[in-house]
């Protein structure tokens, strides 16, 4: 019988294993070791490696099935209280006691964790615990006799299912923000608390404005107060670290250090604190696994003038290999000394850097409070992260030519199976998965799968649940948004899709016309020229013309920045109609993502990556020019276009495209693939 199937016989059995291994590690130490890498969901450095080598190396066979053991019995009796939707009642009233009991008369909760995260570990989903609301950005304020949650135009349908609506009272955070509301429902009196891990200065001025119209008074909080009333929640995920070779980073960790505090030096700082995980990444060229899509570890760091970098991370997550490559230039240090460590820059009178943008405010304060004079100003890492150097650009390539491998074979294999009427939307999310995971370098997705069938396809930022998922109806619209990690680049990709079938003419019609409104204003970005220091916000109404001029919109930003095996939201740059200071510059990878959205009936998208690249100037041209090439290598459905909306520029686009994508991917897949992908890219006048 394996060993690995045994049942865990208990911390003596265990402790016994662990001495004579050598291990000075305890019973309980372990199982908190157990319950931090169930909180990142047992992710480790090494993918081949079981969960016990990650806590005791060389760990015998026996030792081996009791840690498996222990962990199995963890996982099984753990309930973190997240996903019910809406949350059960009781939530609100138990934290509204909480706050009566410490002397508050409400509590700002955003969406957030220490680092300012996309992506947060699950101890940090405090808001989804308390209200059900699965999305990515949200803030909930709540007082003695209300609540309210605001969310951006992606959400306002996906709100109204997983919230009870009655008690957390949805909002348009554009239209009516957090501040503008608590101005208008705080009572005179009242004490508003928040967590300053939580939320930048930024953000608390406007929330400190708010109070002050009121006539109320904002109070950070020693402990969040969810974290008193929450049972079960998750421990800090202790996912181990893994080195980032540089054959994928392009430059060594001890070159961009330089690098950047020479930057320092040139503005006689003393130092930058980064609170950003995916700058502390990028920086030392480590990743982790602390949240889920997003290869981040998640810690602290000083970077010094000198070069030097102060690293404050819980030391379980690195292995001998790590602490090697980080090398005597970067010290460890425990999370809790982070405090200690400001109020020595503070004693010295130090100038220390931080990013107003990021920064919790709990840092910013620390360092005020101990005498730090500080500079506010963008984190250092932030364009040469976005900027990616050629190394990192061909990783990109080589992984969307991978990824476009997948995409075939998954879209192929739709086209011959989602007719029959069968298939669900998480069937459809789990076999594009498959597909991936055959890629070389393959380490997860890098965010959920957005799989629409229908009506659901229009809500923005969907995530199929067993309860909502719907069957792709023969004669539909399908909407699949995904998007993949591997270690030598970020993909996220998005094809709308029409399930053959019988369909009523004037729905055909209209969703014909819709997709290719989208697709027009998706060539008319990829095929922009545009002079140096252009912004995205400048060329975003490119993509949306075609749509503007039927009175139809989409309420989302065309482009976001994608990250090097980093994250797949990624900024500064972007492309959207808010305004940005931000320009474009070569190597920085960006979406091109217009969208429409017919509630209750369909939605519909079309996303390529593409990078900025330096052309050529024109014969006679007076400024260096930018423009895009698409990294995404995936057929758009012929189906769902209606050729005499495209002019001859747009079909040679297409069809250009499309020869692309076939000469590129076809010598990757199987020959029943193969034939399908020649005909989904004939050129449009064959359709």
């Amino acid at each position: 019988m394996s060993v690995c199937r045994m049942t865990y016989q208990g911390d003596a059995v265990l402790e016994r294993l662990l001495a004579k291994a050598g291990s000075a590690l305890t019973g309980d130490e372990v199982r908190a070791w157990l319950r931090g890498l169930a909180a990142a969901g047992m992710h480790h450095g090494d993918p081949d490696a079981g969960i016990a080598a990650t806590i005791v190396p060389g760990a015998s066979p026996a030792l081996a099935a009791q840690i498996d053991a222990l962990a199995a019995e963890i996982s099984a009796a753990s309930d973190d209280g997240l996903g019910p939707s809406p949350a059960p009642p009781d939530r609100l009233d138990r934290l509204r006691a909480r706050l009566a009991a410490d002397g508050l008369d409400g509590f700002v909760v955003p969406m957030a964790d220490e680092h300012q995260n996309e992506f947060v570990p699950r101890r940090a989903l405090r808001l989804g615990w308390l209200t059900g609301f699965a999305g990515s950005a949200a803030t909930v304020v709540v007082l003695a006799d209300r609540a309210a949650i605001f969310i951006d135009g992606r959400y306002t349908l996906q709100v109204t299912r997983q919230v009870d609506t009655n008690r957390f009272v949805p909002h348009h955070v554009t239209e009516e923000p957090p501040w503008t509301w608590i101005a208008a429902n705080a009572a005179a009196g009242a004490t508003i608390g928040y967590d300053p891990w939580l939320h930048t200065t930024d953000s608390i001025a406007r929330l400190e404005d708010a109070c002050r119209r009121a006539g109320a008074t904002l109070r950070p909080v020693a402990k969040n107060p969810i974290d008193a009333v929450w049972v079960g929640q998750p421990a800090r995920p202790l996912a181990a670290v893994d080195v980032h070779d540089e054959r994928f980073a392009g430059r060594s960790s001890e070159d961009k250090r330089r690098e950047t505090a020479a930057g320092l030096a040139r503005d006689k700082l003393a130092a930058v604190a980064l609170s950003a995980p995916d700058s502390i990444a990028w920086l030392l060229n480590i990743r982790g696994g602390d949240v889920a899509n997003t290869p981040l570890a998640l810690a602290f760091a000083l970077l010094r003038a000198d070069a030097t970098v102060d690293l404050f991370i819980d030391a379980r997550k690195l292995s001998d290999r790590v602490r090697a490559h980080l090398g005597d230039a970067v010290a460890i240090r425990a999370p809790d000394a982070l405090g200690a460590a400001l109020d020595h820059l503070g004693a010295d009178g130090a100038r220390v850097q931080i990013d107003p943008a990021t920064t919790p405010a709990w840092i910013v304060h620390r360092l005020q409070h101990a005498g730090a004079t500080l500079a506010q100003d963008a984190d250092p890492c932030i364009l040469p992260r976005a900027c990616k150097n050629a190394v990192e650009i061909e990783g990109a390539r080589a992984a969307h030519r991978r990824d476009g491998a997948a995409l075939a074979r998954f879209l192929s294999w739709l086209d011959r199976t989602a007719p029959a009427g069968a298939l669900s939307e998480t069937d459809v999310a789990d076999a594009l998965l498959a597909f991936r995971r055959d890629g070389e370098h393959f380490r997860g997705t890098s965010f959920d799968t957005i799989a629409g069938a229908g009506p659901n396809g229009a809500i923005v930022h969907y995530r199929a649940t067993p309860e909502s998922a719907r069957r792709l109806e023969p004669g539909s619209v399908f909407l699949i948004d995904s998007g993949a990690q591997y270690r030598d680049g970020t993909t996220d990709v998005t094809r709308t899709v029409l399930i053959e079938g019988p369909m009523d003419p004037a729905h055909r019609a209209e969703a014909r016309d819709r997709f290719t409104r989208v697709l027009k204003g998706h060539i008319a970005v990829a095929t922009a020229r545009f002079p140096a220091g252009t912004t995205g916000h400048q060329l975003d109404t490119l993509a949306r013309i075609a749509l503007w001029s039927a009175g139809l919109d989409y309420d989302h930003g065309t482009g976001h920045g994608v990250g090097s095996y980093l994250g797949v939201h990624e900024g500064p740059q972007r492309i959207g109609k808010q305004g940005s200071t931000v320009a474009l510059r070569p190597g920085m990878i960006v979406s091109n993502e217009p969208g429409y959205y017919k509630t209750g009936a369909y939605g519909i998208r079309i996303e390529n990556l593409e990078v900025v690249t330096a052309l050529p100037r024109p014969e006679g041209g007076e400024r260096d020019l930018l423009g895009f090439t698409a990294l995404t290598l995936a057929s758009i459905d012929r189906q769902l276009i209606e050729p005499a909306l495209l002019d001859a520029d747009e079909r040679a686009w297409l069809d250009g495209y499309h020869a692309r994508v076939r000469e590129t991917i076809a010598p990757l897949v199987d020959p029943e693939t193969r034939a399908w992908l020649v005909a989904a890219c004939a050129p449009i006048g064959a359709a």
